[in-house]
Parts: C-alpha cells; structure tokens; sequence
C-alpha cells in the first residue's frame, strides 16, 4: 500500500481545522468530491479511520486527533522553511483574505491598503466587509477585525484605531418637538432607529455612567442594517439613532446631528486586526501587518 503523500496530510489538516469538506475544498481550491476521495485513500493507507462524517458535519476520531496533534507542527515548520526560503528570493506574493465590517473596510481603504498595495503588488488582497462575526478559521480567512471587547481569547491582535464611542444622534427638528432624554429609560417615549445585526437580530443600546449599566431594546417602527443609513434617517429627523462616533462626525460638525444621552456613551476598546496565535503567520499577512503598524 502507497505511503500518504504531504498533500493528502495536507488535506486531511484542512479537514480537521475547517471540520467540513466544504470549507477545506474551498480553501485549497480543489472540489469535495476529491477531497472525500483524497480523504478515504488516507484512512485506507493508514488502515484506521480518521474522521467521522455526518450530512451536516465533520468531527475527529480518536486516531484523528492523535495524527493532527503531531501533523500540526510538522506542517507549520515546513510552512515557515518554505516562507524563509520564499523571503529570501523576493517579496511576498500570494492571496491575503480579510474579513471585517464595512466600517473597518472604509478604515483600512484610506490608511493601510495604498501602501501596502504600493510595496506589494505581488500580493492579492482579498476585503470581506459582510459584518458577521465569522469563524475566520473555518471560513478560510488570514485575518479579520474586530472590536476590542469582541476578540476571541486564543488570537493574536494588533490595534487598528483609536477607541471610539457610539452615540445617540438625533436632528434638532426632531428635538424641536419633544424633549431630549436625560436618561435611557427616557428612550421609552421616543421614536428610536433601531439596527439588525448581520446574524438577524435586534442590536440592544448599550449605555453606562458611572458604573451603572444600561441595555435597551429600543421601541421604534424603522429598523434598518447600515450605519449611514440609520445616520442619513435621524439626519431627515425620523428618529433618535445609535451609531459610531467616527461615522456619524461630519453631520455633528456642521450640525445636521446633536448627541443626546452624551453622558451615557462611554469609549469604547478600537477595532483590530486578528488571527490565529498557534498557526504559521502568511508572508503576505507578516507584510500587512508591518504597514499597519507604521500607520498606527
């Protein structure tokens, strides 16, 4: 029987990293039906079963998680000797996918991405600004951003931007026919624009003051998902909304948008820019996060 061949180890790393053959397919750019293929050959050659598959899912036998906890980091040095050797004959070259939120995206447009893109054009930078907190793991992401307060325990993150507030906007004509609230319970007697979250659900106004704490499930008869949208909304004065700082500063400024509840809109951690602690860290990825921190 043949010895497994590095792409079939290869594969089967995919496999256990994505658990489905969906999303290794996709991230090694060949179809499910080989990998299936690729995968049974393995368990064949091995002679013991690796995974166990479901119609929905893929999970670890035991055998499985034995050979991925030694196959890992025999996959990142050789990922790295290779990275070494790449380095050393020219610069990085490849896809780099990044998943964030539009406002991130907008971000990175304007700061990072003209000189990175200017210092390496060999490289593909791949944008994602769907919104969703995905499994950047499992959906075959180098790196994504987030909020602060929202990174998960086992990465590593390097800052993006300042911290920020959220705040509650309103247009004086709205003002003009009833009072301002002084407090979030006052939010009660106003109209408010409420905003769904990517994943389908209502997003709960989150205030505090002197270490006392508020969440809001705000009345309103408008909900829409976008930032601008819901600025663009209260600017035509068709309610009280919630929104970045940063997104809302140029109607503040000449006026269109006063802050209401100012008091209740603590800072909040800035956005950055995560991935993986415990896997080889991409040429492209390493190079990204250089500019990044010379724009810092």
């Amino acid at each position: 029987m043949a010895k497994p061949t590095l792409a079939d180890l290869t594969a089967f790393s995919a496999v256990a990293s994505h658990r489905s053959f969906r999303g290794a397919a996709d991230a090694l750019g060949v179809t499910r039906s080989s990998l299936s293929h690729a995968m049974r050959g393995l368990e064949l050659a091995l002679g013991v079963r690796l995974l166990n598959r479901t119609t929905r899912s893929v999970s670890l036998t035991e055998a499985g998680e034995q050979l991925l906890k030694r196959l890992t980091p025999l996959l990142r040095d050789l990922d790295e000797a290779l990275d070494t050797v790449a380095d050393a004959g020219g610069p990085p070259t490849g896809t780099l996918r990044i998943n964030a939120n539009e406002n991130a995206v907008r971000l990175l447009l304007k700061t990072v991405v003209p000189r990175f893109l200017a210092r390496y054009p060999g490289v593909a930078l791949d944008l994602v600004a769907e919104g969703r907190l995905v499994d950047i793991v499992e959906q075959g992401f180098d790196a994504g951003v987030r909020l602060g307060e929202s990174l998960p325990q086992d990465m590593v993150a390097v800052r993006i931007s300042e911290d920020f507030r959220f705040v509650a906007v309103a247009a004086p004509s709205y003002l003009a026919e009833r009072p301002a609230p002084v407090t979030p319970d006052d939010l009660a007697q106003h109209r408010c624009i409420r905003h769904r979250l990517p994943s389908g659900k209502l997003y709960r106004w989150e205030f505090a003051k002197q270490g006392q704490e508020a969440v809001v499930n705000v009345p309103g008869v408008l909900t829409l998902d976008h930032n601008g949208l819901m600025i663009e909304a209260a600017a035509d004065g068709l309610g009280i909304a919630y929104v970045p700082e940063t997104a809302a500063r140029a109607w503040l400024d000449d006026g269109r948008l006063v802050t209401v509840l100012d008091d209740w809109c603590p800072v909040i951690p800035g956005l950055y820019l995560y991935y993986p602690g415990h896997r080889h860290v991409p040429a492209g990825l390493r190079a990204f996060i250089e500019v990044l921190k010379e724009c810092g």
